[in-house]
This record gives structure tokens, C-alpha cells and sequence, in this order.
């Protein structure tokens, strides 16, 4: 199947299709709407063969729809006919979420986004579970306020650097992962790395939507119940088993 991906984020959109190797893109900002995203890579995609699309959506997404519009770009995405605009199949996954399952290598994986705003999701054992930290409380705002762009850019590096690095511990103090991975535009500015994490790629958003669309990315993991030996089937009442009837042979009595 040749998937086109699309990662919209709040300054640019960025697509590419299976067998392709050159990333494509155009600006968005707050007045991009959902239906001059879907007429703009439209036409970016010229040329490009594909069959269905992921897209990465900076807001909440269940069962691939937008159920909040996103705070840094125009109005008109949740209610909007994502299959109709590309007259194919569209899966919809939040963005950060589609970057971590790119980025996804064992157990249980937290993922946090440096861009605009501040990315989260969990990866456990493959399964995603998108989240919305940014928002929570963290001293007078929220942990976007403090490490998102606008933060960097009222703050200055040196003060948005350590605001990162608490805000990592924090939630990786709360959700105790087994990996963690800073991805985002704005990892490149961080001099260091927290404990214990590693930088992820924006690359890996592609990644993640070609993985949407895999045959296994729809099978449930192994688990061990699904794993587990079938249990013997309980003998019907007056039934003997080979241990009895070789103690009966023997004279022994069961």
C-alpha cells in the first residue's frame, strides 16, 4: 500500500509518501483551516501515487477524528471530511503520538514533544496512548507555557533549558517509563540531555504514520494470555485418565 504521510504543525506542514525520499512542505500559522491544509498538500503531492493517508494533528484525536481544534492554527478541523478531501482512507493520530510510535523501541515508551507546544504520549508495548500534559498545571500556567516556543522566546535559552529538564523529571518521575524520548523542532536546542533520555527525529513522524497503516500496527501484542498454553479440557464426570487406568492395570487402586 503506498500511504501519504502528513505532519501539520503549527509553522509548517510537512508530507511524504511511501518510495519517496524528499520531504515536502508549506506553511501553516493560525489562519491555516483544515480545508486549505488538505487543498495545499494536494497540491504539494502532485505527482506522488498513493492510496490512504495518516495524518499527525497537533489536538486531542479519538478514533481518528479531531475532537478539539488545535490551538495554533485556524478553525474548522474537527468537523471536517478528512476522507472526502483526499478521496481515500485517512487514519488520524495526534502528532506527537505518531512521532513516538516512529520512535517506539520496547516497553513503555514516554515521548515528549519540543515544538510550538509541548507534545506528550505513552507507547506501551506498541499500543499508543496519547496524552495531553501540556495543559496541566505547572507553577502559575501550564507545562506549555514554560516549554513551548513562546516560553523559549520570552525566557531566553538558558532559563527555557532548565524549565525542560524539571519538566522531564517531573513526568518521568509520575509515569515511570522505560525509555524516554525528547523529540520536537526545539530538541536541537537543548546543549544536553536530561538522565536517561535520548533525542528523537522528526523523521520518526513518517515513520510512525507508515507504521499506522501496517498490516501489524491492527493486531493486538502478545500478551500472556494470548500467549499462554491452552488449558486441557476438563474430563466429563466418570471419565478416567491414563494415570488411572495404568493404576487400575497395575492392581493399584486411583
Amino acid at each position: 500500500m503506498n500511504v501519504l504521510v502528513i505532519d501539520v504543525g503549527g509553522t509548517n506542514v510537512k508530507i511524504l509518501a511511501t518510495g519517496q525520499t524528499d520531504v515536502r512542505k508549506l506553511s501553516s500559522g493560525p489562519m491555516m483551516t483544515a480545508e486549505a491544509m488538505a487543498e495545499g498538500v494536494r497540491q504539494l503531492a502532485q505527482g506522488w501515487r498513493y492510496e490512504a493517508v495518516a495524518i499527525g494533528y497537533p489536538g486531542v484525536v479519538v478514533r481518528d477524528r479531531p475532537v478539539t481544534e488545535p490551538h495554533n492554527l485556524g478553525p474548522g478541523w474537527v468537523n471536517f471530511d478528512y476522507r472526502a478531501a483526499f478521496g481515500c482512507p485517512v487514519k488520524v493520530i495526534n502528532d506527537a503520538a505518531m512521532q513516538a510510535l516512529g520512535s517506539f523501541r520496547h516497553g513503555k515508551l514516554l515521548f515528549l514533544g519540543l515544538g510550538t507546544g509541548l507534545g506528550s504520549t505513552l507507547v506501551v508495548d506498541g499500543i499508543v496512548v496519547p496524552m495531553e500534559l501540556a495543559h496541566l498545571p505547572y507553577r502559575d500556567a501550564t507545562f506549555e507555557d514554560y516549554v513551548g516556543e513562546r516560553a523559549l522566546l520570552r525566557d531566553g535559552k538558558r532559563k527555557w533549558r532548565r524549565r525542560v529538564a524539571d519538566v522531564v523529571k517531573r513526568l518521568a518521575a509520575a509515569l515511570v517509563p522505560d525509555d524516554v524520548v525528547i523529540g520536537g523542532g526545539n530538541v536541537r536546542l537543548l546543549e544536553s540531555l536530561p538522565p536517561g533520555c535520548r533525542a528523537g527525529d522528526n523523521a520518526n513522524a513518517f515513520a510512525g504514520g507508515f507504521r499506522l497503516w501496517a498490516p501489524s500496527a491492527n493486531k493486538p501484542p502478545a500478551t500472556a494470555t494470548t500467549t499462554a498454553k491452552r488449558k486441557p479440557a476438563v474430563k466429563r464426570s466418570g471419565a478416567r485418565s491414563a494415570t488411572a487406568r495404568k493404576a487400575g492395570r497395575a492392581g493399584v487402586t486411583a
